[in-house]
């Protein structure tokens, strides 16, 4: 695709297969880098080679552009590569070198997510270095020996070029207007960063794309009071049931605490279930939920999952008590207003309060007539139901404990204590229930903790089509609503508490980004006003870029962001390769400020819409792209696709009024210091 973006603005072979060698060229120069850092083929290393082939393509196609342009000319096709390169080579560096000072904080980012996208930004600037280098030289060096000198050509030379002349044309006409009603083009940017400031507020957020991996993880809460027996059979009903769901390749589950189970379930391939996990998971809910005696959760399995708590959902939220008493009032009350969210789903809570137990007592009197010690007693029931481990058989090959226990038919009811006896030193067997009564109490299956202190919790899935934070809002609400005593503390735990922490640092992320970038042109340009200009250009691609988020109903995660961040470093070559003409005319022509950027966007459209469409295409997989685990890919493409459409249709106009506003304030802050010199220069000599 990107090649055929080149030849159509280009027509001819060998200027369109020029670019496309820095390519190939980049890539595998990217791979030898990798291999010597350790790095992988993964999820996150693709993803930054993808969206490479539409960034690496940029330098050749700048520098191949500005070549052809003197072909055109009539220049020979030697005098032609050295003239264009020489007068484009400082533009080529300054868009890699600003493009790759995005990703320094991305670098310096710490936490799981900086651990994780460290990988990325490394490999994308290092292509993109690679590219800088390559463009520099062997594009060039191919054009001075392969392009030929401007020669007639076909119908579809003429067709396309009529076609872009046409465009050029209208674009200088609407450039006029807009340059003629600058304030007005200045309110719309100014409109621009607003509508910025409010989507990027207001847009759904979340933390990582939900994947579809084919695999699903299902957990079993039963009942508090029930047997491993009883538990087993609810188990195996539960897998019956999933099993006969069309989109269900086989499941397999296992008991594990005192009344849970776990299952992990393995879905058809995309092609042949034709449905999502979630959409799977939305049609066994109602089916499950007829299972008697358990509350079944069951959520998709992912590719990346922070925190190490085991939990039967996929976010948690945790109160933590400085005593148990408050836990066991409070944390039920909670659970109950978490129920009533719409926007969560599979709420439970690891609070097991309720088992049963029986509490054996023994009359003294009675045990100390027939000579029976407590310690007896407690030895016989540590027999018959504590799998106490008596002898140990040896074999050739092997080793067996023996264990002794009473039969499995007297486990299940406390009634089977009547028919248990104790030994007297005599030798009698005396009945238990001559000695002892029982009687029937609740007790915590588990007590959890957090830290030193008691703790309680809660877990929940996202509803469909629901996100993260408004999610996390809604909890905090339901939170204050309830009255929670000074003695409860609340947070987010896992996922949700790494999301929280990401949101508090992606303004200062992309904060950071643009102050690289400041500082990045700043020395390139030694100049404090232009690098500004550049930047103008970043809010309408951070509009396009919410905006294709909300069109297409994705939430505003981690991958997202990095492509808020990428649309900084690339959206800037626009202007950068519009104010690197203006101040050469202005310095070797010398023309005023608005003649020469009028003249430097017509000159410069052809070669920003052929890298801002190659750009477009290199993120257009990721957007389209299908198959298990594409979530994660799509919301980078789909941003940076959206913020590249919109930065084209206004940083063309906007970028021109910006330099002509600032140019005057330039000569304005001249002339004021000038007049201060000359005021000081003509003031009396004081003489002492």
């Amino acid at each position: 695709l990107v090649v055929l973006v080149v030849f159509l603005f280009l027509r001819e072979v060998w200027a369109t297969l020029i670019p496309s060698v820095a390519v190939p060229l980049s890539l595998v120069g990217t791979f030898g880098v990798m291999y010597l850092l350790g790095y992988s083929i993964d999820n996150l290393s693709l993803m930054a080679l993808t969206i490479s082939t539409g960034f690496v393509v940029d330098d050749a196609i700048v520098v191949i552009e500005n070549i052809t342009r003197y072909l055109e000319k009539g220049m020979k096709p030697f005098a032609a590569a050295l003239k264009g390169a020489k007068e484009i080579g400082f533009t080529v560096l300054t868009i890699s070198f600003s493009l790759i000072a995005v990703f320094i904080p991305l670098l310096l980012m710490g936490g799981i997510v900086g651990r994780l996208f460290r990988e990325f930004a490394v490999t994308l600037s290092v292509a993109i270095v690679l590219s800088m280098v390559i463009s520099l030289t062997a594009t060039p060096m191919m054009c001075a020996h392969l392009l030929k000198e401007q020669q007639s050509h076909g119908w579809f030379y003429r067709t396309s070029e009529r076609f872009f002349e046409w465009v050029v044309a209208t674009y200088g006409r609407t450039l006029n207007t807009a340059l003629n009603f600058a304030p007005i083009t200045l309110a719309i940017l100014l409109a621009t960063i607003g509508l910025t400031v409010y989507l990027f507020i207001h847009v759904p957020k979340g933390f990582f794309p939900e994947q579809d991996n084919g695999r699903i993880n299902g957990s079993i809460i039963a009942d508090q009071d029930t047997s491993f027996q009883a538990l087993d059979k609810v188990l195996l009903r539960t897998i019956g049931v999933i099993k006969a769901d069309a989109g269900v390749a086989d499941a397999l589950g296992f008991t594990g605490g005192a009344n849970s189970a776990r299952m992990f379930i393995s879905l058809k391939p995309l092609n042949d279930r034709k449905a999502t996990a979630q959409q799977i998971i939305a049609r066994l809910r109602p089916k499950l939920s007829k299972v008697p005696g358990a509350n079944i959760v069951l959520q998709a399995a992912q590719d990346v999952r922070i925190g190490g708590r085991s939990s039967s959902a996929e976010y948690q939220f945790t109160m933590q008590g400085d005593n148990l008493a408050d836990l066991i009032v409070y944390s039920p009350k909670m659970l109950t207003k978490m129920k009533s969210i719409g926007l969560i789903t599979d709420t439970n809570t690891d609070l097991q309060n309720h088992g049963l137990q029986a509490m054996v007592k023994y009359d003294r009197g009675t045990a100390a007539r027939f000579n029976i010690a407590p310690q007896a007693i407690d030895d016989t029931l540590y027999d018959a139901f504590g799998q106490r481990q008596v002898s140990t058989m040896y074999s050739s090959l092997n080793q067996y404990h023996v264990v002794m226990e009473a039969a499995p038919e007297f486990w299940q009811d406390p009634q089977f204590l009547r028919e248990v006896y104790v030994s007297a030193p005599d030798g009698r067997q005396v009945p238990l229930s001559a000695l002892a009564s029982y009687e029937p109490e609740t007790a915590p299956l588990t007590v959890s903790h957090q830290g030193l202190f008691p703790a309680v919790t809660i877990s929940f899935n996202l509803a469909p089509n629901a996100s993260l934070g408004d999610a996390v809002n809604a909890i905090n609400a339901a939170a204050l609503s309830i009255g929670l005593p000074k003695t409860i503390h609340t947070l987010f735990a896992g996922t949700a508490q790494a999301y929280q922490d990401s949101l508090g640092s992606e303004p200062v992320l992309i904060a950071a980004a643009l102050m690289t970038v400041y500082l990045v042109l700043g020395i390139l340009y030694e100049s404090l006003v232009h690098p500004i200009t550049i930047i103008s250009t970043i809010p309408s691609a951070g509009v396009g870029g919410l905006l294709a988020l909300y069109v297409t109903h994705t939430d505003l995660t981690i991958i997202a962001i990095i492509g808020l961040i990428l649309l900084i470093g690339i959206v800037k070559k626009n202007a950068i390769m519009m104010i690197d003409f203006a101040l050469a005319a202005e310095r070797d022509e010398g023309k005023n400020s608005r003649d020469s950027i009028y003249e430097a966007c017509m000159l410069r459209l052809r070669p920003i819409l052929m890298t801002t469409m190659a750009a477009m295409l290199g993120a257009l997989p990721l957007a389209l792209g299908t198959g298990t685990g594409s979530e994660l890919r799509q919301p980078l493409g789909i941003t940076i696709i959206g913020g590249l459409v919109v930065s084209q249709m206004l940083t063309l106009y906007t970028t021109p009024v910006v330099y002509l506003y600032f140019d005057r304030l330039q000569h304005w802050w001249a002339g004021k210091k000038g007049g201060e010199k000359e005021n000081e220069s003509r003031r009396p000599a004081v003489v002492l």
